[in-house]
């Protein structure tokens, strides 16, 4: 699964690397991603701006929103099958632009390691979202990580792990247009590009927003 990733990036650099408006005085570097929160997302009916959608997909036809904090993740195999994310993984794709995520190994204690690309540059899960609105007229626009079996580097920490787009394949997952090849792009990502290091417990707090969490605390 992917429960936790960071975000971290200059505003000028976010326009660079994906192409979109950054409003300054809503984003800030997120270090410690967690669910139920409002986190950037590029959506494919926007796909011009960045947006904050909670995580945690709350799907339209939903009786209540606590639905949402059993489905941060969807399973890439049956994505395209299950009720909670048939639809919008035909209507309501999205980028979720991250520079790391997070993944315990279950050892006699669980051990956190950061998991990113070995030249340290950004990327993007393959994400889905959907429109919820409450009996009162509440709307709520949430989000969804899918996962995918682990390469090489993260089989060894864990059986799943978050879809990660080639940057080629971005534009094709949030485009207006589907087409039933999409579920080709949702593999493993090539673990030779990526690297993992051992991170402090720090990140077990999802409270524990900081720089801190980054840092190396065993060699892997």
């Amino acid at each position: 699964m992917c429960g936790r990733f960071s975000f971290v990036m200059e505003d000028a650099l976010i326009r660079e690397r994906f192409g979109i408006r950054v409003q300054t005085d809503i984003y800030k570097a997120r270090y410690n991603c967690a669910p139920t929160q409002n986190l950037a997302v590029i959506a494919g009916e926007d796909s011009e701006r960045l947006q904050f959608f909670r995580w945690g997909l709350i799907p339209y036809w939903a009786k209540d929103a606590a639905i949402g904090n059993k489905l941060i993740n969807a399973r890439g195999e049956t994505v395209a099958e299950k009720p909670s994310f048939r639809n919008a993984f035909k209507n309501r794709r999205c980028l979720v632009p991250a520079t790391g995520f997070f993944e315990w190994r279950a050892d006699r204690v669980k051990t956190p390691f950061n998991i990113r690309m070995k030249n340290g540059e950004p990327f993007a899960f393959a994400g889905l979202w959907d429109k919820w609105v409450s009996n009162d007229g509440e709307a709520i626009n949430s989000f969804t990580i899918i996962t995918t079996i682990p390469n090489e580097l993260t089989s060894p920490i864990h059986d799943r792990m978050p879809v990660i787009l080639h940057r080629e394949d971005e534009g094709r997952w949030i485009s207006s247009k589907f087409d039933f090849g999409l579920s080709s792009l949702l593999k493993p990502y090539p673990a030779e590009l990526m690297e993992a290091y051992q991170v402090s417990t720090l990140v077990n707090i999802s409270k524990n927003d900081i720089p801190a969490v980054l840092e190396r605390s065993g060699l892997f």
